[in-house]
């Protein structure tokens, strides 16, 4: 058989016969299957312990698809996230660590999609979540942002600038902590590193800004997002630092006045030795401490990497890297290289970038001034970039923006030499003052002929800027006076600082200034008036400019009244510290316009809050003069209620310690308080009430406002609680003043005078003012003082009147009842006193006079006085008169039933004054 034979048997083709079914292959998959319904009622149930959202997926499904490789699914994912959170905020607590992981890890996706729902997610959470919950996944979040930061890709980088937006917003403590990573990647944003031929030696890198030819915006608009945001940056990390104070007015570190505080004193206090107060070398400014050692900070005991900016060597590492990314930025968008403009007109964009380099500039320079050794600083700064800075940022100075847009409207500014308003939120007026306040930190007083050129620059800026003219906003404002102060520390004399003195005043002037504006001019009045006055007598000379303007305040604080409190506030605080440094301009002033600032209807004292109310009484202090128109507006505001009781106090015992009755040992200002007017202050604000109102009281009649008796001629006026209890305490304060004079007989005499002149003969009279007089009478009356017949009369009348008002009053009449102890105490100790008064109020009981219905009230009235200890003497001395007043009560009451009143009189004489019993009895009983 041959080959080819054989090669055809083994592939015989099999002949398959028509009708017949193809026979299966032995190695044949057989394809059928069968299907069954599946129940799994459980897995479809909702999970009833987490929210879902439309698409019924909880929160922890949607979590789950953050790891999903579709950007689809995680993008919904996130949205769904946003929308169970804001439907359902308790979810956050349960599950911040795995929101905040997952979220920050889609900061580096690869799609723009979800990047951007991230940052929307992120910016939602933040404004939930506080600081101090996000606190302890912070890093994991920083870590993420630095990645983005430094992502190869574009799109990744420009939105980690978003991410860093929201961070910075909510936590910018937080983001500061980690400042050492998150600075060198601002510095990789915009530039790259290579070796520098001059630093080979040193195997040092240099940084040069990058150009990436695929972003979507262009190179300087990109620097400009980057620097914007590493200019909020270094702001929080500014604004968390305690040491810093705030730009603009700043006290030089080293000075010894710039920690001055002040100790609060109650004189009532310390002189019954509740207050110590702890007195000082130097002043009380601090307590010296003789000591070798000094206790180091824990933030040396960090490592370098770990304090950030809060380092000096840090501080200064990143000023080297920094400043010449940010001088090639500014010669960028320098007027040089922006032709064909001319001179120093700028674009827009240009001033924008501008004004962050200088930004960023001034915030490392106020980080500077944190360290200890701030001066050493200062002199490295000066040595490492003055030149630059006179070269670069000076030599087009001032600059001013281009307007592109025309306006329909005139230019409000047009007069404006360096034009101040605004456009696309680019304040030109702002960047030159922030090159002025950079350029003026570097020059000191000892460089200030080197200086002179660019100096004379920028005085003349600022002069011309403060007498413009022009509307300038708190902001402005700050940074100019800034300037201003730096400028008239570097040159002290008067030649140099009078003018810029002169151009402030200027701002000062202008009419309807803000609040804040006026705010911050006055503080920096303040500060040079006490700058002045801290001189030695020797070198003084006094300012025109600040004399005229420290005699305008009172004048100024009597216009401006209630319309801001914090303003007038501090206007009253610059004039205290003038007035206790004798300022003799201002005490002037405040002499002519004292009867305005003290007027009892709408003077500045009376609308103004107690607390500012203390500070204007004080003020009374220090007026050289207090003639009688004065005193009596003082007296008018004590008694109106307009000041609290115990301001009403104070102020008494200032005017005491003016008069002469002080008791000082050396000679008190002549003619400062006239005897004559003090005693008429004293008398006025004892009666509580002005002669007009006096007389307006007697044609009142009938109750609830009158409480009147037939056997009184004597008729009281009841004042308000709140009133009678003010009259009250400022009463108490009188009598102390007047029990402070030495002659108290001629005390008493002119107090006797003063009642017999306008209160006796007056029908109604105030429930206060009667209380008041007893009061003094019992305070000043000795042995020594004699009192006339009219006064016994009137003092007997007024203290039947107020003890019939007591027992009259009802128990019900919550009001009234808090008045009965005082001038209860008040009667009984006049009666007590003046045996005489009781006489001649006992002769006064004619009962024949009265109706039935007031005999149980003088019978109960008797019996209070017999059973009282220290008048019980006095009412066996004038049985007589009892036994007689009781005879004439029972003739009355003849024909009637006896009641149980009568009873208890008969009982009460039986025992007190029938057997003459001597011994104690009860006291202060109770009525």
């Amino acid at each position: 058989m041959t080959k080819k034979r054989k090669h055809q048997e083994d592939f015989q083709k099999v002949k398959l016969k028509v009708g017949k079914k193809k026979p299966k292959l032995e190695n044949a998959t057989d394809t059928t299957f069968k299907t069954k319904t599946i129940q799994i009622p459980e897995q479809l149930k909702e999970d009833g312990m987490l929210p879902t959202q439309n698409r019924k997926l909880n929160i922890k499904d949607l979590l789950s698809q953050m790891h999903h490789y579709s950007a689809g699914v995680k993008q919904n994912a996130l949205l769904g996230l946003k929308d169970i959170l804001s439907q359902y905020p308790f979810v956050v607590d349960a599950h911040l660590s795995s929101i905040i992981s997952e979220v920050a890890a889609v900061f580096t996706d690869k799609d723009s999609g979800v990047r951007g729902a991230a940052v929307h997610l992120l910016q939602f959470l933040a404004s939930k979540i506080k600081a101090e919950q996000i606190a302890p996944f912070f890093p994991l979040v920083s870590a993420h942002l630095s990645s983005a930061m430094t992502h190869i890709s574009e799109g990744i980088q420009e939105d980690s600038l978003k991410v860093l937006d929201v961070l910075l917003e909510q936590y910018p403590a937080l983001l500061t902590d980690r400042s050492s990573i998150l600075l060198k990647n601002f510095v990789e944003l915009i530039s790259h590193q290579q070796l520098s031929k001059r630093m080979k030696s040193r195997d040092k890198l240099s940084w040069m800004l990058s150009v990436n030819p695929n972003r979507r915006v262009t190179s300087q608009q990109w620097r400009l997002n980057v620097l914007m945001r590493l200019k909020k940056f270094l702001q929080a990390v500014v604004d968390g630092s305690s040491d810093l104070e705030d730009e603009g007015l700043q006290e030089p570190k080293d000075s010894p006045h710039s920690a001055r505080n002040a100790v609060c004193i109650s004189w009532k206090a310390h002189a019954n030795n509740q207050q110590h107060v702890q007195l000082y070398g130097d002043g009380g400014l601090r307590p010296k401490i003789n000591s070798s050692f000094r206790l180091r900070s824990l933030a040396s005991v960090m490592d370098s990497t770990e304090k950030g900016l809060s380092s000096a060597e840090n501080l200064k590492s990143f000023i080297e890297i920094i400043i010449p990314l940010l001088i090639e930025c500014w010669i960028e968008a320098s007027p040089a290289q922006s032709a064909p403009i001319l001179g120093n007109l700028l674009e827009s964009e240009s001033q924008q970038l501008m004004q962050q380099v200088l930004s960023i500039i001034h915030l490392l320079w106020k980080l500077t001034k944190q360290h200890d050794e701030t001066y050493k600083m200062e002199v490295w700064l000066r040595m490492n970039y003055l030149v630059d800075f006179k070269h670069h940022f000076m030599r087009h100075f001032p600059y001013s923006l281009q307007e592109t847009v025309k306006h329909k409207k005139k230019d409000s500014c047009k007069g404006n030499k360096y034009c101040m308003s605004s456009s696309n939120n680019v304040d030109h007026l702002l960047l030159n003052l922030t090159l002025c306040d950079i350029m003026v930190s570097l020059a000191s007083a000892s460089t200030l002929q080197t200086d002179s050129g660019w100096l004379d620059m920028i005085r003349k800026f600022v002069t011309d800027t403060l007498q413009d003219g022009s509307r300038l906003n708190s902001k402005q404002v700050n940074r100019l006076l800034g300037v201003t102060w730096r400028l008239m520390q570097i040159q002290q004399n008067k030649v140099a600082t009078e003018p810029l003195i002169k151009a402030v005043y200027t701002l000062y002037q202008q009419r309807n200034l803000a609040i804040p504006v006026r705010t911050l001019l006055l503080k920096f009045f303040s500060r040079v008036y006490q700058k002045e006055d801290l001189r030695t007598q020797r070198i003084r000379s006094r300012s025109k400019v600040l004399s005229r303007w420290l005699a305008g305040l009172p004048q100024q604080l009597t216009l401006l009244g209630a319309k801001n409190s914090e303003l007038s506030n501090q206007l009253i605080d610059i004039i205290h510290s003038a007035a206790s440094r004798s300022n003799k301009e201002l005490l002037q002033s405040l002499q002519a316009t004292a009867d305005r600032i003290y007027d009892p209807l709408d003077g500045t004292l009376v609308i103004l809050p107690a607390e500012t109310q203390r500070r204007l009484v004080q003020l009374v202090y220090f007026l050289p003069g207090l003639p009688a128109g004065l005193l009596a507006c003082l007296s008018r505001c004590c008694i109106m209620g307009r000041v609290s009781s115990e301001l009403a106090a104070t102020l008494i015992g200032i005017l005491h310690m003016r008069s002469s009755f002080a008791g000082w040992k050396c000679q008190v200002q002549d003619n400062s308080v006239n005897d004559v007017d003090y005693f008429s202050f004293l008398f006025s604000t004892l009666i509580g009430f002005s002669r007009e109102e006096l007389t307006s009281l007697q044609g009142i009649r009938g109750k609830p406002h009158i409480s009147q008796t037939q056997l009184s001629p004597v008729r009281l006026y009841l004042t308000d609680l709140d009133q009678f209890l003010h009259h009250w305490a400022v009463t108490e304060m009188i009598c102390h003043s007047l029990s402070t004079i030495p002659s108290q007989s001629q005390c008493f005499d002119i107090l006797q005078t003063g009642i017999c002149k306008y209160l006796v003969g007056l029908v109604v009279i105030p429930d206060s003012t009667a209380g008041s007089v007893l009061c003094a009478i019992n305070k000043l009356l000795d042995q020594a003082c004699i009192l006339n017949e009219n006064l016994h009369k009137f003092l007997a009348s007024c203290c039947y009147s107020l003890l019939y008002f007591l027992l009259t009053l009802d128990k019900e009449d919550a009001e009234h009842v808090q008045k009965r102890d005082l001038l209860w105490g008040s009667c009984v100790s006049a009666l007590a006193l003046l045996p005489r008064l009781l006489r001649l109020m006992l002769q006064s009981l004619q009962v024949s006079r009265i109706c039935r219905e007031e005999l149980p009230v003088v019978a109960q009235l008797l019996r209070l006085l017999m059973q009282h200890g220290q008048l019980r003497s006095h009412m066996v001395t004038n049985e007589f008169l009892v036994q007689q007043i009781i005879k004439d009560i029972m003739t009355l009451k003849s024909g009637d039933v006896q009641e149980q009143w009568l009873t208890d009189l008969h009982y009460c004489f039986n025992i007190y004054l029938a057997s003459h019993s001597q011994g104690p009895g009860p006291i202060n009983t109770v009525y």
